[in-house]
């Protein structure tokens, strides 16, 4: 009994070192894929955003007498890194605290798989379903004093995409009767319809003005997707070989992570 109570104490603090650590590497591994995301948008989307930029021009849209606070060549250089930097660490640690919770609960799943699942995860309930709703648009396209609703809608569909996978995955561990590949499946499909539901009742925007081009507008949001992937797959496969490489010297007895392995023996 004393030495139950006794080790309580330090297996809550091994916990939460471990949880700091995969915090932590989870914030490093998102500057990383801040930089790649960089990388990415630079060769990818920034040469559409000009392409809008010039249209917008081409239109007046702009008065001779405006003058820019911040110019176009720092906008899309190191304006453009700080913001990706800093986007890349807030998902990774999101990220990262994801995998503390996930790692351990998904039955023997390794490290790389769990990483890899909650990367795939991440990717579709926070930016590909809220993008099929609602598409990235470059600054030439759309009303500017809608671009707070814009926004609102996008993080509301955003915030509804991951509560309804949370419900998905909920109701799917209830099906007992299923094997684990039926539940997955099931899942998925309470997702697929849970959103479609929640796409159908958010109203729809469209500011895309019949004249502007069609290339240029592609180009935007396929430039945008492929940043996108670009950090997930970045945050996935980087954090999955980091954390694999640490549990190695450790073996099976770190990588299970339960009070009995941390707790001593009598």
């Amino acid at each position: 009994m004393a030495g139950t109570c006794s080790a309580s104490p330090a297996t809550d603090g091994a916990q939460a070192t471990m949880t700091r650590t995969l915090l932590v590497r989870g914030l490093l591994v998102g500057l990383a894929a801040g930089v790649v995301a960089f990388i990415f948008a630079h060769f990818f989307g920034e040469p559409s955003v000009s392409a809008a930029i010039a249209v917008e021009e081409s239109g007046h849209a702009h008065h001779g007498g405006e003058v820019e606070l911040v110019s176009r060549s720092v906008q899309s250089t190191f304006g453009l890194l700080v913001a990706l930097l800093a986007f890349g660490a807030a998902i990774g640690g999101l990220f990262g605290l994801s995998f503390a919770i996930a790692r351990g609960r998904l039955g023997r799943a390794s490290a790389r798989a769990t990483a890899g699942l909650i990367a795939l995860v991440g990717f579709v309930t926070i930016y590909l379903v809220p993008f099929i709703k609602y598409p990235a648009n470059p600054p030439a396209v759309g009303n500017p004093e809608t671009i707070d609703r814009r926004t609102q809608l996008f993080f509301a569909m955003m915030l509804l995409s991951i509560l309804a996978a949370v419900a998905a995955g909920l109701l799917a561990r209830q099906i007992y009767r299923f094997s684990g590949w039926d539940r997955v499946l099931s899942g998925v499909g309470i997702y697929v319809a849970l959103v479609t539901i929640c796409m159908a009742i958010l109203p729809q925007v469209i500011e895309v003005g019949p004249d502007f081009p069609a290339a240029t507008l592609w180009g935007f949001r396929m430039g945008s997707l492929v940043t996108q992937v670009a950090v997930w797959v970045t945050l996935g496969l980087l954090y999955a070989g980091l954390t694999d490489r640490a549990e190695r010297p450790w073996g099976p007895a770190f990588r299970g992570r339960t009070s009995s392995n941390l707790q001593p023996s009598a």
